[in-house]
């Protein structure tokens, strides 16, 4: 893997480990539109106790993604830094793959008598994607892959982890085979490749590459091992949805859809996509 490759890598993924931690999403997503004082965050994330949302704002704090301005002593505000407001461009592409590729729970609709998926909030979609990308070598896996195409095990291994016995890969590999982003080619006998949901990660990694590395997301089009962008499209804005908690989910390649304009308040409610989605393969990963 050239050098720039693999310092973009390693940012890539020191920054899926700031986003990825369990409720660090919806933390950021509640400080998008403005600084909060601490009462006010544990009004907007009722279940978060002082002993988990006090431990999680000063990690933000430590990683530079939330500022603590104390206007006097008893008025302190949370509010996003810089890098912190930077993300939020990003966050749409993760809830996106999350919407089209992971199937949700159905529950039956009052007016039409039809099973429909049960509404997300983006947030929740956004750290779906993230349990998926940040367990370790998994994304130096995907980019393995999406760079060489369909490779054995002891060629991946020798990529991601050179200095590992060969036997450490089986078990991401495993992961990610039970989470729907790599199979086994069919032609070679044991190679593995990308699924289509793997390969539809391009988006995703184009945009956390840019911001992983301070660029803005408008420069986030040609990435050396996951293409160009698009044309840009119009993004869906999400309706109004309700608080909830993790659904289970199965990998389901789907076509991308049209999108439109993002606003941050949004990513807290989804309503359920109107298209339906292709059932997952068998021994797919349940969340």
């Amino acid at each position: 893997m050239p050098e720039t490759v693999a310092a973009d890598l390693s940012r890539v993924t020191e920054s899926l480990q700031m986003l990825a931690p369990r409720w660090n999403v919806w933390v950021l997503m509640t400080l998008a539109e403005q600084p909060l004082r601490y009462s006010d965050i544990k009004t907007r994330l009722p279940w978060l106790v002082d002993g988990q949302l006090h431990p999680k704002l000063r990690k933000l704090i430590d990683a530079g993604m939330v500022e603590r301005a104390a206007l006097d002593r008893r008025n302190v505000l949370y509010g996003l830094s810089a890098r912190g407001k930077a993300v939020l461009p990003v966050l749409p592409e993760l809830a996106h793959w999350a919407r089209t590729h992971l199937e949700k729970h159905t529950v039956l609709d009052a007016v039409t008598g039809q099973r429909v998926p049960k509404a997300v909030p983006q947030a929740q979609d956004i750290e779906d994607t993230l349990t998926l990308l940040a367990p370790r070598h998994a994304t130096a896996i995907l980019w393995t892959l999406q760079a060489r195409g369909a490779s054995s095990a002891k060629a991946i291994a020798a990529s991601v982890m050179p200095d590992s016995s060969l036997s450490v890969i089986y078990q991401p590999l495993k992961r990610l085979a039970e989470d729907g982003l790599i199979t086994r080619d069919r032609y070679r006998d044991g190679h593995v490749e990308l699924t289509a949901a793997g390969r539809n990660l391009a988006p995703v990694y184009r945009a956390l590459s840019a911001w992983a590395a301070g660029r803005p997301l408008a420069e986030a089009g040609d990435h050396p091992v996951w293409g160009p962008a698009p044309a840009p499209s119009p993004v869906t804005t999400a309706g109004p949805g309700v608080w909830l908690t993790t659904q289970p989910r199965h990998p389901a390649p789907a076509p991308r859809p049209t999108q439109t304009v993002w606003k941050p308040g949004d990513l807290f409610s989804h309503t359920p996509p109107a298209r339906p989605i292709t059932p997952a393969p068998a021994g797919g990963r349940t969340r």
